[in-house]
């Protein structure tokens, strides 16, 4: 053979073998004869044992099967092949002379794909042959992919046991870290709390001091500073441990009156703030240590931001929930820039405090309520309180958050449930 005849022959293409079971001379010369011109592979049998011993050794993609056989005959053969793993899956084709409906019927109920009569019509032979071949083809690709998802089914369940697993000792490194950290932050409060005392008392005494009265002044600051850092981890600590609490009625007018004559009077003195309150305060539901927290972290940005002098004005209304941000439902001044038509939802409650402040850019608004994120570099702040803020309303079933444009101000608002 030349160089050039070996380069134009074909590729080799993996032939079907088929298995031919008969006891006459004639088929057996004349059948495998036509099928290997259309280049299958036949291995044949002239009778029933030789058949099965032959099936189960090559294990052929087919079986072309003689019903009338002497000994053991083809209903018998297809029944011993049906019966064993390893052959039950191989298509058997019956040749049979029999025309009784009932043979028909128990060549399928031993387990037959098909059946040809004899005298054998040979075009229709490779018909039927070529149809369960490629069946049989189905079905092995079938059994492939199946077998590769249940493979992958097995290697995603254990890499969802594996994820679990990892899930729960995260977890429980994140409760020995929370604990740490709350024990840390509980364990400083009471010194740091004692420092700044005494610094105020040393302050008193030096006061001719100049010098010493200043720097003392600077540790007062100081330690008011981390004391306020250390309430704040406090706080954000109990409320992601606290797994329940109890929600009541709630006086907002009691809470904010709180607020502002007891905790932040003195800081609303030095900036001079107008503070204008509503004449009715809707009812809410809530736990009011958590909400006067909130109030505190919304004064006390406003007192910081909210313009020279700050002017504050806080209310309340109910409103539709489902929106974001939620919509008021009598139509008050919205800062948003398009707010749209209040959708059918949840009724709930709104809380907020407008401000006359410079305004926030919509960049500047994506980064509130976040972590340890100050927007302005100079701000003595932690980062902490809108934080706090979010994940307080959260937790008591609202939301938090701020409607806001540059040059008009910023409404930051919470959400509760009604009474």
């Amino acid at each position: 053979m030349t160089n050039k005849e070996t380069s134009s022959s074909p590729e080799t293409i993996p032939q079907d073998t088929i298995l031919v079971i008969d006891d006459v001379p004639d088929n057996m010369l004349v059948l495998p004869r036509l099928l290997r011109r259309k280049n299958f592979k036949i291995l044949v049998a002239t009778n029933g044992p030789y058949g099965l011993q032959v099936a189960e050794n090559a294990l052929p993609d087919l079986i072309l099967l003689d019903v009338l056989m002497p000994g053991m005959n083809g209903f018998e053969v297809c029944q011993r092949l049906k019966s064993q793993p390893s052959t039950q899956d191989i298509p058997v084709i019956f040749m049979t002379a029999l025309s009784d409906i009932a043979d028909k019927v128990r060549g399928f109920q031993v387990g037959a794909a098909d059946y040809v009569t004899k005298p054998l019509q040979y075009e229709e032979v490779l018909s039927r042959v070529s149809v369960h071949l490629n069946l049989r083809k189905l079905q092995r690709q079938q059994q492939q992919q199946n077998q590769r998802l249940q493979e992958q089914t097995i290697q995603l369940t254990e890499q969802t046991l594996e994820l679990q697993a990892r899930t729960k000792e995260l977890e429980k490194r994140n409760q020995e870290l929370d604990s740490f950290a709350h024990t840390v932050a509980h364990d400083l409060r009471n010194p740091i709390a004692g420092i700044v005392s005494l610094t105020e008392l040393l302050e008193g005494d030096c006061v001719a001091h100049l010098k010493v009265s200043k720097r003392l002044n600077m540790i007062k600051q100081s330690g008011r500073k981390m004391f306020s850092i250390i309430e704040a981890l406090l706080m954000l600590a109990g409320v992601s441990r606290q797994a329940k609490v109890q929600l009541q009625a709630v006086n907002m007018e009691e809470i904010v009156a709180l607020v502002i004559q007891q905790r932040l009077s003195l800081a609303i003195k030095e900036q001079q703030a107008q503070i204008i309150l509503p004449k009715h305060w809707p009812e809410a539901i809530g736990y009011a240590p958590w909400i006067e927290e909130i109030w505190i972290n919304y004064l006390s940005n406003a007192l910081k931001y909210g313009g020279q002098p700050p002017r504050l004005e806080l209310g309340g209304e109910e409103i539709i929930i489902s929106s974001n941000p939620p919509l008021s439902l009598d139509h008050t001044e919205n800062f948003s820039n398009s707010p749209g038509e209040a959708p059918q939802g949840q009724r709930g409650l709104r809380f907020w405090i407008r401000d006359n402040g410079k305004g926030l850019t919509p960049e500047a608004q994506a980064k509130l309520f976040t972590p340890f994120t100050r927007l302005h570099a100079k701000t003595d702040g932690h980062g902490l309180g809108l934080s706090i803020v979010r994940q307080i309303a959260e937790r008591l079933g609202g939301q938090a958050g701020v409607e806001s444009e540059v040059g008009k101000g910023s409404l930051f608002y919470f959400t509760l449930p009604v009474k």
